[in-house]
């Protein structure tokens, strides 16, 4: 494993564990100013402030935690992948989705980064919207 790859690598197992720390900041400062975090079959937010919006709204509807996390990062470092279970419990109703009533989902998910300069440049996450519809009685 190269210095590049090894150091994207810790990048992203740092900012899951931020994630699974509760710290949005911690992610945050991860970030370039201009990320690109493309929503799970939703549009395309750019920015940290929108970063930080969207995680705003999530730790309102949702708790979640991220298991069997495995990073793989490219040779230069450039690109990152990785793979995950999420155990969450739905919160809130989150508008336009299912009613919310404490409901437990565990859902396999995945996610892709670009990093430039030691730094998260963009965040796409992918999971099965229909399976976590299915999960919370939708």
């Amino acid at each position: 494993m190269t210095d590049t790859t090894t150091q994207t690598t810790k990048l992203i197992e740092s900012y899951y564990a931020a994630f699974n720390d509760g710290n949005p900041q911690g992610m945050l400062d991860l970030l370039t100013e201009d990320v690109a975090h493309d929503i799970n079959q939703g549009r395309r937010e750019t920015g940290r402030a929108a970063f930080a919006t969207f995680l705003d709204h999530m730790n309102v509807y949702y708790r979640e935690r991220l298991t069997d996390i495995v990073v793989l990062a490219s040779a230069d470092g450039s690109r990152a992948a990785a793979e995950f279970v999420v155990h969450g419990e739905y919160l809130k109703t989150d508008p336009g989705l299912p009613e919310a009533a404490g409901q437990r989902y565990v859902l396999p998910a995945g996610a892709f980064f670009e990093v430039r300069d030691g730094k998260i440049g963009r965040v796409t996450n992918y999971y099965n919207l229909q399976d976590w519809m299915a999960q919370v009685g939708a």
